[in-house]
């Protein structure tokens, strides 16, 4: 890998030499990242890919659908079709608030077993 980044390293000197570097688009401003420094570092890629083709996390097209709908309850007078916008919401609320981890609405903590289970290990609920 050393002689791949001299090469690199060669062929860049050689380009500022040259100037060709001057006046690219840009120049003397931050470069504007997308990577989220929260993320780590090896997962990044991966992420970015996901990102490019359009993936979006549920949450996040949940979060997405809420958005919309209460734009649109903004803009809808009372009538059937805003108790079924709202309605709709409801759902996307609840349906949020179960995908997280941990919550009491989540169907994992409502699941009987486990209760049964961590009642019988000693466990408190």
């Amino acid at each position: 890998m050393l002689a791949l980044d001299f090469l690199a390293e060669r062929k860049i000197a050689e380009a500022l030499s040259r100037k060709e570097f001057d006046d690219l688009p840009g120049q003397g401003r931050p470069l504007a990242l997308d990577d989220d420094p929260l993320v780590p570092e090896d997962l990044r890629l991966a992420y970015r890919i996901l990102k490019n083709a359009g993936y979006a996390p549920p949450e996040v097209e949940c979060l997405r659908a809420m958005a919309e709908l209460e734009r649109l309850l903004d803009d809808t007078p009372d009538g059937e079709r805003r108790r079924q916008a709202q309605l709709k919401l409801d759902l996307l609320r609840t349906h949020l608030e179960q995908a997280r981890p941990g919550s009491r609405a989540s169907p994992r903590a409502q699941d009987p077993y486990r209760g049964r289970l961590l009642a019988r290990l000693g466990r408190e609920r």
